[in-house]
């Protein structure tokens, strides 16, 4: 009872603090109480104002952002997404770009040239590999695989050219036929028909195109199995016999053998099944275990042993796409941890590079000599001018000061390229230049064959600089193209870029790569992103896909093995029949 009386009593005292009375009583404690409930009120009427307050702000933006959004679609749907690299070495930040109108007359001027170029092959070279415009037939240059028609799938999709497009994967699904008694390049078949077939794949997911790229890769992979697992060079492709050409004495080429590992790579990350991939990684491997201080490999490897010979070092013919795949195969893989070795050796060779650089008198056209042991030979090929986008491609993983080094070498050896067309006759350029001391640059084999690789670094340096004078060297070559290279039925090179003399052969990679750069020259930077595709050596975009099994460079051994081939354009072997006819 006594609990009971006592916890009625504290409850009594607890209720006495609601009793009004009880402040009355006590003016002290009203006045505390009163202040109490202002400060209580003020504090939540401010806090009201504020909320109302911010929900006006968020809705005035929400109606800003909107309105923005409206003008960012309206401006796209005029111009596409035009945004760009900055220069500050950091490629995840971007710099817009400006859309000139002439760039839509320009960029419906090429894609009329390529519909003649291919209006062309359509009518008198259907499925056959080239066509020659001057006698209007079709050769086989490639033993019959259709490689102006497969080269210039991604064209013809990437340009918007339906119909074409759908007549010429018919053909691939219906005719196409890769059982042949044939001996092909290892190198050029990967290049242009796996390539081809791959970047046709990725564009428009037509399984038709993986099915066939897988069967042609099934049938070059026995050129791998040598002891080193460098490439032959050569392989039957019916029969599946690897061997490495005569001239080379036995050895296997080094642009060739090392130019596979974007195309077997892709074919592996699409179809699940590693052999492609390992196959093409442990060309690098065996290379990577006497690879140089300098990263500069000879054009010669033994396939037996795996070690170079003591040949030419050029980044030009037989040298050239081996350093370009170094990056491109880390740009493919997303720059992530698992293609970070391909970087280092890359970077390796940019070193080597600026070994070989060298200045002309009296003008001071930068150039890449060529070397032979201790001596230097200063000559270029118009091969060599891939490296100018290839540079500032990978100018962008350095750091401010290296990026910016790379970037100035990049737009200088540009110049001397688009030189290589601005000194002759015609405005083409020949194949190789000479540089004497106080005569700057002088032709040396003088035909051009429809070649890409300077309107190809113009693309890359437009890209990634935003500077339109790129644009405007690459409209001079295309019209320079028009007046002395268009004939009634295509195109053709020039036996000899100072008389103008023509020759009769529209080469698969003028339709693959000189006119697809060019259309994307005046296209939106949206239009084959950088930032989502990597171009394999012969222009074909090939998807980024971020990878994460991670290549062991230090264990060669314990890998499998591979192998490669040459023919004229890569390897500079050009067809000097067709010069003498």
């Amino acid at each position: 009872m006594a609990r009971t009386r006592s916890s009625s009593a504290s409850a009594s005292s607890g209720w006495r603090y609601c009793n009004p009375s009880y402040y009355l009583k006590r003016p002290k404690r009203l006045a505390l109480l009163f202040i109490g409930f202002v400060c209580v009120t003020f504090v939540v009427w401010d806090r009201q104002t504020l909320v109302r307050e911010h929900e006006v702000d968020i809705s005035k933006l929400k109606e800003e952002a909107k309105e923005l959004r409206n003008l960012v679609e309206e401006y796209k749907s005029k111009h596409g997404d035009v945004v760009e690299r900055r220069k500050d070495g950091d490629s995840s930040k971007k710099l817009a770009l400006p859309v000139e109108p002439i760039d839509d007359e320009r960029r419906e001027k090429v894609k009329e040239a390529m519909l003649h170029a291919w209006s062309s092959y359509e009518k008198y070279a259907w499925g056959n590999d080239e066509l020659q415009p001057q006698s209007r037939q079709g050769v086989n240059s490639f033993g019959g695989l259709g490689a102006t028609l497969v080269d210039s799938l991604d064209t013809l999709y990437i340009m918007g050219l339906k119909e074409e497009f759908q007549r010429a994967r018919e053909w691939v699904a219906n005719s196409l036929d890769f059982n042949k008694d044939y001996e092909a390049s290892v190198f050029e078949t990967t290049i242009r028909v796996v390539g081809g077939l791959l970047s046709a794949y990725d564009l428009s997911d037509d399984e038709v195109f993986l099915e066939k790229a897988r069967d042609i890769a099934d049938r070059l992979l026995p050129a791998w199995n040598t002891p080193s697992g460098i490439p032959y060079n050569v392989i039957n492709l019916a029969r599946g016999n690897a061997h490495n050409p005569g001239w080379t004495g036995g050895n296997s080429i080094l642009a060739d053998s090392g130019t596979e590992q974007l195309e077997l790579i892709a074919l592996s990350q699409r179809t699940g099944d590693p052999k492609y991939q390992q196959k093409a990684e442990n060309v690098i491997s065996a290379l990577n275990r006497s690879f140089p201080d300098d990263g500069l490999l000879p054009i010669y490897i033994n396939p037996e042993s795996g070690t170079s010979s003591y040949s030419a070092i050029t980044f030009g013919a037989m040298g050239d796409s081996f350093y370009e795949y170094l990056l491109k195969v880390w740009i493919q893989g997303n720059k992530t941890a698992a293609v970070r070795p391909y970087r280092e050796m890359w970077e390796r060779s940019m070193k080597g590079l600026l070994s070989l650089i060298r200045k002309t008198t009296p003008s001071s056209f930068t150039y890449i000599c060529e070397k032979n042991g201790p001596s230097l030979t200063d000559k270029m090929d118009e091969l060599a001018c891939f490296a100018p986008g290839m540079l500032a491609l990978g100018s962008f993983g350095y750091g401010p000061e290296e990026s910016q080094k790379f970037l100035s070498l990049a737009e200088e050896l540009a110049w001397t390229c688009y030189n290589f067309y601005q000194s002759t006759r015609t405005k083409l350029a020949g194949e190789n230049y000479f540089f004497h001391a106080g005569e700057d640059m002088s032709v040396g084999t003088s035909w051009n064959i429809l070649r890409p690789e300077t309107v190809e670094s113009l693309f890359y340096l437009w890209r990634l600089t935003g500077n339109n004078t790129y644009k405007e060297w690459g409209w001079n070559i295309f019209q320079a193209f028009e007046k002395n290279s268009r004939v009634e039925a295509g195109y053709v090179g020039l036996k000899d870029v100072n008389t103008g003399i023509k020759d009769n052969m529209m080469q698969s990679f003028f339709l693959a790569e000189t006119l697809k750069y060019l259309y994307l020259l005046f296209s939106p930077s949206s239009v084959i992103s950088l930032d989502e595709w990597v171009f394999n050596t012969e222009a074909h975009p090939i998807r980024i896909v971020p990878r994460n099994d991670a290549m062991n460079l230090a264990k060669p051994d314990e890998q499998q093995k591979p192998t490669i081939r040459l023919r004229n354009r890569k390897a500079g072997r050009s067809r000097v029949g067709d010069y003498k006819n």
